[in-house]
Order: structure tokens, then sequence, then C-alpha cells
């Protein structure tokens, strides 16, 4: 047997007595170049992101006494660091609202596996108390504060798959075709800091137009500096790489490569050797939250 998972689908909503479950799905980069730097040292990016429906629950409590609360333990994500309380507090101080909640995060997205989970359960914070709260907020001003938070948050706000530039935070729709991806979980924690400031990094990658994207030959320029440092992510990307073109998402560790139906990546997820972990996943047309918030 090997540790080759399928997540259950989680509706937008779900009631359990006075709470309100909601998905922060997952994201793949289907690339990632690095185009240059600022002059404040953030890298400039172009990238494809596109959402998955593999994701974390986020359940939320409405409170009247303005408290804003973690209620369960994550491991290694302390109360303050935590980008869920972060981006409600950041919508009572933006919008001097007197409301609190009581928030459960559910994770199956693993972290520091470039999949995006902070972010995701960020933005999904974002929206859903938005409407809680009856804050009334665009999405446009949504996802400024989501910038705040993190340079990933805006694209979840924003919810359809797009072309990013700049740090992320520049977005374009993209529609993309109906697709599969096995993704695999290599064991380690990759810190983005620390591949965005290794000296071996890419920093000079052409830009691209959007228009260009059918036809270029895509890469991750981090990929390479990961592999580097972590040969399990290398590794796993060769045994990925012997069914389908297999790279690596955000800064890792997890890896995917994309098939044109559920059958051909389930075969390709049912041969994965004892040691590794994985599933397969559908790339979804838009977020499962996008309507949530008007334009």
């Amino acid at each position: 047997m090997n540790s080759a998972t399928r997540q259950t689908r989680s509706p937008n909503s779900m009631t359990t007595l006075n709470s309100l479950s909601y998905p922060a799905p997952a994201k793949l980069n289907l690339f990632l170049h690095v185009v240059g730097r600022r002059d404040d040292g953030y890298h400039l990016l172009q990238t494809l992101f596109r959402f998955i429906d593999f994701s974390d629950t986020i359940r939320f409590t409405l409170r009247a006494d303005g408290m804003v609360r973690r209620i369960n333990d994550l491991e290694g994500v302390s109360q303050e660091k935590d980008l869920c309380i972060r981006a409600a507090r950041l919508l009572q101080q933006e919008c001097g609202c007197k409301q609190g909640v009581d928030i459960e995060v559910e994770k199956h997205i693993p972290m520091g596996g470039g999949l995006g989970g902070g972010s995701s359960d960020a933005a999904t914070t974002l929206l859903v108390l938005n409407r809680l709260w009856n804050l009334g907020l665009s999405r446009e001003r949504l996802m400024r504060m989501g910038l705040l938070l993190g340079a990933d948050v805006p694209v979840f706000v924003f919810g359809e798959n797009a072309f990013a530039e700049g740090v992320g935070e520049r977005l374009q729709a993209y529609p993309l075709p109906d697709s599969w991806y096995v993704v695999l979980f290599p064991p380690v924690h990759v810190a983005t800091a620390q591949i965005f400031a290794h000296p071996e990094l890419t920093r000079n990658t052409i830009s691209l137009t959007i228009r260009a994207l059918p036809t270029t030959r895509l890469h991750n320029d981090l990929q390479p500096v990961v592999c580097g440092l972590f040969p399990e992510v290398a590794r796993q990307l060769v045994w990925l790489g012997q069914f389908a073109q297999a790279r690596m998402t955000g800064s890792g560790a997890c890896v995917f490569a994309e098939f044109a139906d559920e059958k051909q990546a389930q075969l390709v997820l049912n041969q994965l050797p004892p040691d590794m972990r994985g599933i397969v996943a559908r790339g979804l047309t838009q977020h499962p939250l996008k309507d949530l918030v008007s334009e």
C-alpha cells in the first residue's frame, strides 16, 4: 500500500450548529520565472496560478464581543503569526468593525510546500468575514488588503486562474482547460526567503507576454536551487517525470505533473512508491468562493 490520498470535496459552505465552514483551495504555479529584482529587494516574477480541488477547511463562529481567536492548535503556527487571525484583525482595523469570530482551521494543505495554504486561508477569511460581518468591501479593496498579508493572497481573492506579474499582485484572468494533476508532497519544509536569497538563483529570465504562454516552454526558476538543497525534492521530480513533465510549484517542496483525465492521473498515483505521499487533484475553473463578494 502506498500513502496516496484523495480528499473529500468541501461544498462552498456547510452549517454546523452556529458555525459555518468554507474551503480554502490550494494553488499550483504552472510556471514561475524570476525576471528581475526591485531596489527594495523584492523579486519581480511572472507566473500562472491554477486553483485545484484540494483544500483546507476553515470554520467561523461569530462573536459579539470583538474578540478574534483561533480555537484549535496548529503545529508551528502561533496565534499571532496565523494569517487567518491577521486577516480578521486587519478587517476590523480597516472598517472599525466591533464584531469578533472564533476560527478553526482544518489543515490538509502541507505547510512550506508551495501550494499557498496559508495565503489561501487568509483570503478565505477576508472573503467570508466581509460577508458575515456585512462589511460590503469590494474585491479590489480586499485584494489590496490581502497584499499586506502576503504576495499570494490577492490571487485567491481575485478568484480566477491568472497570469501574474510584479511580486505576484498584477493579475490577468487566464482561462485554462480541464486538467488533472498528480501532486506529490516531499517531506521537507522549504523556507521561501532562503530560496529567494540564494546566490545561485536565476534572476534574469526574459519576460513573457501573456500571448506567448501557449508556445513557450515554461519552467520554475526556483526549482534548481531547491533541488540542490533538498535532494528528496529532486528524487520525487525524477520519479514523477517518468510519466509527464514534472515541475515544482512555488518555492517548493511540492511537485506536480498534468494529465488529460482522472484515469491517467490515478494510474500514476497507484504506482507511487510506499515512501512517497501524493494526491490526484482536478484543476478548478475558478475559486469556489468567487461569487461571495461583489465586484
